[in-house]
């Protein structure tokens, strides 16, 4: 026996055949025998491995089939509305509890318990070849209790719960009432293991720990639960939503407001400014201050101005100095010597010299000559400096 006899599976050469789930089955087998031929010294045994894993076809794990939100409730509606008994009972029960197909028609009629305040349902054994037990919904308890006092037969030797006719309830029966009352909500074909894969999805994304999914739906392992998880990350789903709104923001034209649209904030700011407003500048005042000066607001700390104010400081400015009276050479002969030199010049014209300063200054430091250099009338001498 040589290495070219087995051929590794393709998908097309197995389609309509066996399933490739059976075929790894089967290669595996096959390898564990040519393993122990070798092992145990069978006359003609192969000298090498014959089967690699590679050799092996690669098998799809998709995702559990289940039900949305709004198909499981239609699905809900249309099961409440049933008329036959049975029917109803058994899409109850799968819906609600998340039981293999096989694990209801093995329920007997003493599988409902009271433990504590609470009704618990004994699961028999089944696939998993163990038993357990899980809550019960007080909906399904009068189910239950309506079956087996109305519908049952009676004097039956058999202990199952689901009978008909004397006879215990088959697959095809219950997957024939499914099918029907999925056709009637409109939501297509419907199994009886997807109600175990709509409810372990629901329950996992309402924040059922993954521990309490597992002991409901009598998995061994949390890697069979895990599967579930794949469906629905809320991690993956809050993280993608954070970063898309990103990414809208990139791509969206910023909104743009009317000119004349403004806010409460706004709109009170306008006021305050328009009523702080002075004739040359403004009051910088905090609300809380109460103001010590009625008529100097320019020889005030809180007095701003700026350059658009600028005319209206000169013409003070001009005022100021012709109004000032013209004084001799004699007068200021005669006047006292002050003990300390001041600088005498009005507010308006003290503001206007600020703001030239200021001007030449930032030109300065630009590079390049102001735009427009305002020609202002020479400061006057003080009577104190003249001589």
């Amino acid at each position: 026996m040589a290495r070219g006899h087995p051929q590794p599976p393709h998908r097309e050469t197995v389609s309509g055949g066996l399933a490739l789930t059976s075929i790894k089955e089967q290669l595996i087998n096959l390898g564990c025998f040519f393993d122990r031929i070798a092992l145990w010294g069978y006359p003609d045994a192969p000298t090498r491995p014959l089967l690699f894993v590679g050799d092996l076809p690669k098998i799809d794990r998709p995702l559990p089939r289940f039900l949305d939100d709004p198909a499981a409730a239609k699905l809900a509606r249309a099961t409440r509305a049933e008329d036959d008994p049975l029917a109803r009972l058994c899409v109850e029960i799968l819906a609600r509890t998340g039981i293999r197909l096989s694990e209801l028609l093995g329920l007997t009629v003493d599988a409902v318990v009271l433990i504590g305040s609470a009704y618990w349902l004994r699961i028999p054994v089944g696939k998993l070849h163990n038993d357990r037990y899980i809550p019960l919904h007080p909906q399904l308890k009068d189910l239950l209790d309506d079956w087996i006092a109305n519908h049952r037969p009676e004097g039956l030797r058999s202990d199952r719960l689901l009978l008909e006719h004397g006879r215990p309830v088959t697959k095809l029966r219950v997957a024939n009432a499914l099918a029907r009352i999925a056709d009637d909500a409109g939501i297509g074909r419907v199994t009886p293991h997807q109600l175990r894969h709509t409810l372990a999805t629901q329950t996992i994304n309402l924040g059922m720990s993954i521990e309490a999914i597992a002991a409901l739906l009598g998995h061994k392992t949390l890697a069979m639960t895990m599967i579930y998880a794949r469906i629905a990350d809320k991690t993956v789903a809050e993280e993608y939503f954070a970063v898309t709104e990103k990414v809208e923001a990139l791509y969206d034209q910023p909104h743009q407001l009317p000119a004349d649209d403004e806010g409460n904030e706004m709109r009170r700011l306008r006021a305050e400014m328009h009523r702080r407003m002075l004739g040359n500048g403004y009051c910088a005042r905090p609300v809380e201050m109460d103001c010590h000066f009625e008529s100097i607001c320019e020889s005030c700390t809180f007095f701003v101005t700026t350059i658009e104010f600028k005319p209206t400081l000169r013409r003070q400015r001009d005022g100021s100095l012709r109004q000032r009276p013209t004084r001799t050479a004699e007068d200021l002969r005669r006047s006292p010597r002050p003990t300390r030199r001041r600088r005498i010049m009005t507010p308006p014209l003290d503001t206007i010299t600020r703001i030239n300063t200021t001007m030449s200054t930032v030109a300065v430091r630009l590079g390049s000559t102001p735009p427009h250099r305002s020609t202002t009338t020479p400061r006057p001498k003080s009577a104190h400096n003249g001589r």
